[in-house]
């Protein structure tokens, strides 16, 4: 794919290496394939394609970030100091967009959303988020209970995919009590129990 400039100033070549060095090669590869996955997404779903791969690439960019880099720019930027709460499954969609902004000159909005949203789903998505929210969870590597049907669903409807992974994603950590962020909680209430 061929970036025309207008999303990210680097080509698509350059972003995978900076992509690369921000990661392990197990997570790079997952990269990959969420980049594939959110590509058959929207050609499937009529998204615009280059919004997705960049989005798709830099989706877990600040995954394997520090804790106390995250903690510090939670503190020194204009977050909700509530993230403290939580740790990297949270903190790397949210503080991952004002990173990839920094570092990587992103000011798309719709990436950013992305990007932020790619773990908790929200009430209101575009169709680009909610392309990442899927894609992300149901990546050929991805291997759990639910997973063949997630998949069968975003083939169908993209919005009862989200819906499925919502649902889905609450049920796995009340199981494990887990701390649930409220994001997560309006998504589920939105997806599961409006519709």
């Amino acid at each position: 794919m061929i970036y025309t400039d207008k999303y990210i100033m680097i080509s698509r070549d350059e972003l995978l290496e900076k992509v690369a060095n921000q990661m392990s090669n197990h997570r790079f590869q997952h990269v990959l394939r969420v980049e594939k996955k959110a590509l058959e997404l929207a050609r499937r779903y009529h998204v615009n394609l280059e919004q997705a791969s960049i989005a798709a690439l830099v989706h877990d960019y600040a995954k394997e970030r520090d804790d106390g880099e995250m903690i510090k720019l939670i503190k020194s930027q204009d977050f909700s100091k509530e993230l403290l709460e939580y740790g990297n499954p949270i903190w790397h969609g949210i503080v991952g967009a004002y990173i990839i902004e920094e570092e990587l000159g992103i000011t798309d909005q719709d990436i950013l959303d992305a990007v932020r949203l790619h773990t908790t789903g929200a009430a209101n998505m575009s169709e680009l988020s909610k392309l990442i929210y899927v894609a992300d969870y149901i990546e050929e590597g991805r291997d759990f209970p639910g997973v063949d049907e997630a998949r069968k669903l975003s083939e169908i409807d993209l919005d009862e995919a989200v819906k499925f992974e919502a649902y889905q994603t609450l049920n796995y950590l009340l199981k494990r009590k887990q701390r649930i962020y409220p994001k997560s909680i309006e998504t589920y209430n939105t997806w599961v129990v409006n519709n």
